[in-house]
């Protein structure tokens, strides 16, 4: 037997205001903008009854798929700034750090993990690999995945 999904995709145009509403007065809430159900009912023109009752049941759509999680491997010498300036590097190229692992440096060297969000305005990740290859105190580095 179908059993349906429990969750959809819906457009706003096709349903019916209240839901919109809900968001809106959810937001308010959330933000700080607002300090109670009473003036969030009023400024998104519905009853507290009906935050009530859909509050914990619609949220908006956020596009996850409008970023990509690139991680890279980089072996650095054990030198101060090092990693520091992969880290400024990074940031002139409009990523967000999401992780940096480190390992103890041995033989002069230290291992690190750092895995970037992408999004529409930053470089692509060779881009980025290539650059991070020019920096002083960088020995190696290589993306080990995107996704």
């Amino acid at each position: 037997m179908w059993k349906p999904p429990k969750y959809l995709v819906v457009e706003t145009a096709v349903l019916p205001d209240v839901f919109t509403k809900v968001i809106y007065a959810k937001s308010l809430l959330e933000s700080g903008e607002i300090t109670n159900i009473s003036q969030a009912a009023k400024m998104a023109d519905i009853s507290r009854s009906a935050i009530y009752k859909y509050r914990d049941s619609v949220f908006p759509y956020v596009n996850e798929m409008s970023s990509k999680v690139l991680s890279i491997y980089v072996l650095l010498r054990d030198k101060p700034g090092v990693l520091s300036g992969l880290i400024s590097e990074l940031y002139s190229h409009g990523v967000n750090i999401l992780t940096i692992n480190q390992n103890i440096p041995v033989d002069g060297m230290a291992a690190v993990s750092i895995s970037v969000s992408l999004d529409a305005t930053s470089t692509n990740d060779m881009e980025i690999i290539n650059s991070i290859k020019k920096l002083e105190g960088v020995v190696e580095s290589r993306k080990l995945t995107a996704r």
